[in-house]
């Protein structure tokens, strides 16, 4: 993985867990004491993130730094996997109750066919 590909994940990442922590990018600005426009410029990969930053970051989105920084590779980590599981519980945490058992089971049907 290039410099190039690992800075763009990390961005994608960044506004992945941003958006499924339900914060736009100005609400997480003001979080930071940043501008909104350094949020954007770190979400299009266009500005550097430190690791003080990433630390923040994971801390407020409740995902590991590791998952954030694209520090593994393999898509399939269980880091990684665990960390989407969380953003995935955020969302559903938030629906009403008749759609939750919609959704539990589809998870059902789909666990049956694999």
């Amino acid at each position: 993985m290039t410099e190039m590909d690992k800075k763009q994940i990390i961005a994608e990442r960044i506004k992945l867990a941003r958006e499924q922590a339900g914060l736009s990018q100005g609400k997480l600005a003001k979080i930071l004491n940043y501008h909104r426009p350094t949020i954007s410029e770190i979400e299009a990969g266009r500005r550097n993130v430190t690791a003080d930053e990433l630390s923040q970051l994971a801390d407020i989105f409740k995902v590991s730094v590791t998952w954030l920084s694209a520090a593994k590779d393999d898509p399939s980590d269980s880091d990684q996997n665990s960390s989407k599981i969380q953003l995935a519980a955020r969302e559903l945490s938030k629906i009403k109750k008749d759609d939750l058992d919609k959704v539990l089971n589809l998870l059902a049907t789909l666990r049956k066919k694999s």
